[in-house]
């Protein structure tokens, strides 16, 4: 009985303190929505339309080939399609909130660059050493192409 309050305690203590996106990125993000152009969803993930799209727009289980750059608000590069020089293929339900809420909304051919909460990223845990908890993103989407679903 000890055991199992012990644990419901533990585990209402961590829920309450979740962190969400930390004081920086709130910072960043509160300022990036006041760009022209950059567009705030209710979820609180924002987005500029670098170049529009004309073609499809992806179901949230459809793969699509995409290029893509992810930095930290600090300009850190952790991750690019870009300089690994090859796309990658990729449904909407394959990836991380912010990108799901973005790529429904994006028709192919289409260039975005996501301004991402955490807590529609990595949240509290991070990824990896590169992405540390509570951190806001940027990346860069390229929708290059929306396949056939088989």
């Amino acid at each position: 009985m000890f055991r199992s309050f012990f644990f419901l305690v533990a585990a209402l203590i961590a829920a309450f303190t979740h962190a969400g996106t930390n004081e920086e990125g709130l910072k960043f993000l509160a300022a990036k929505e006041k760009e022209e152009g950059v567009v705030k969803l209710p979820s609180g993930l924002l987005y500029k339309e670098i170049r529009p799209g004309v073609g499809k727009t992806p179901t949230i289980s459809q793969p699509t080939n995409c290029h893509y750059a992810g930095r930290l608000i600090d300009g850190t590069e952790f991750d690019s399609s870009y300089k690994r020089g090859q796309p990658l293929t990729f449904a909407p339900n394959q990836v991380i909130k912010g990108w799901t809420e973005a790529m429904m909304l994006m028709k192919e051919g289409a260039k975005w660059e996501l301004y991402i909460p955490s807590e529609l990223a990595y949240g509290d845990r991070g990824a990896g050493a590169l992405i540390p908890g509570g951190a806001a993103l940027i990346f860069d989407i390229e929708m290059l192409e929306v396949l056939d679903s088989k």
